[in-house]
């Protein structure tokens, strides 16, 4: 398997992770931005057939579909420390 065989793959998987995902799940995703990537880590907020919205800590951040590199659910964050 070659690479881009390999990035369709991890596509493809991905875009089936964000389809199964229950709304308020846990979420990160990684998309092209411009010559690089991002990548948003929260819960899944919307989803409609072109994008999603990820409510991230410093807000709400759309992704569209076709941008998506991977994608995959992720456990709550740990309990903050006590001081």
């Amino acid at each position: 398997m070659d690479g881009s065989e390999q990035a369709r793959v991890a596509r493809a998987l991905a875009l089936g992770v964000l389809h199964d995902a229950a709304l308020g799940g846990r979420v990160v995703v990684r998309a092209h931005d411009g010559d690089g990537a991002r990548d948003a880590l929260g819960e899944l907020a919307a989803r409609t057939p072109d994008s999603v919205t990820i409510d991230t800590r410093r807000g709400p951040v759309r992704v569209a579909l076709a941008d998506v590199v991977a994608a995959k659910r992720v456990p709550p964050p740990p309990a903050a420390r006590p001081r």
